[in-house]
């Protein structure tokens, strides 16, 4: 493999990187907050929320290290995750449960979309940062299929879940520019 194409494959890996920090921190709040409408409006879930924010903490954690074992700084929009992702579980937590669990589903079908790219993509270049990709996968899974058994498939929530497709979407784009 030519130098060039080498340099341009690890500025790949490195960006890939710093957007699953990013979107791991930003998962931390949303579950933050939703937790917190939990404990006052739906005490039955929040169990299951701490359950996945623990998850998502130790998802952080992991691309963390790996930023900091390679000296890869993160992503210059963190502060916007974690402000979007703290909005976006306040807002979806209040306007009822079920939106809670829209918002997981329509999360988790983006974010493991994009993993399945990652993961190919790091299976030609990187064992070590397609291990940690990888090693976030059932959990994210998991998440999904959580956010689909508990949410009413109803057309007053498609919206929701459209809306938080598009800005999981618009974030991620703009982690791998920022």
């Amino acid at each position: 493999m030519n130098a060039a194409l080498h340099v341009l494959n690890m500025q790949e890996v490195e960006r890939i990187i710093r957007v699953d920090h990013a979107g791991e921190l930003g998962a931390i709040n949303i579950y933050r907050m939703q937790i917190f409408v939990a404990r006052i409006l739906y005490k039955d879930i929040v169990h299951t929320l701490e359950d996945m924010l623990s998850h998502e903490v130790t998802h952080f954690n992991t691309f963390n290290n790996l930023l900091t074992k390679r000296g890869i700084r993160h992503c210059h929009a963190l502060k916007l995750w974690a402000f979007g992702g703290a909005t976006l579980g306040f807002v979806t937590a209040l306007c009822g449960r079920n939106a809670i669990w829209v918002c997981t589903n329509s999360i988790e079908t983006t974010v493991l979309h994009h993993l399945d790219w990652q993961l190919d993509y790091l299976a030609k270049h990187d064992p070590e940062a397609h291990e940690a990709v990888l090693s976030i996968k059932a959990d994210e899974e998991e998440h999904q299929e959580l956010g689909q058994s508990n949410g009413i498939n109803s057309p007053i929530y498609k919206p929701i879940f459209y809306v938080v497709r598009k800005s999981t979407e618009l974030a991620i784009w703009l982690s791998t520019k920022l």
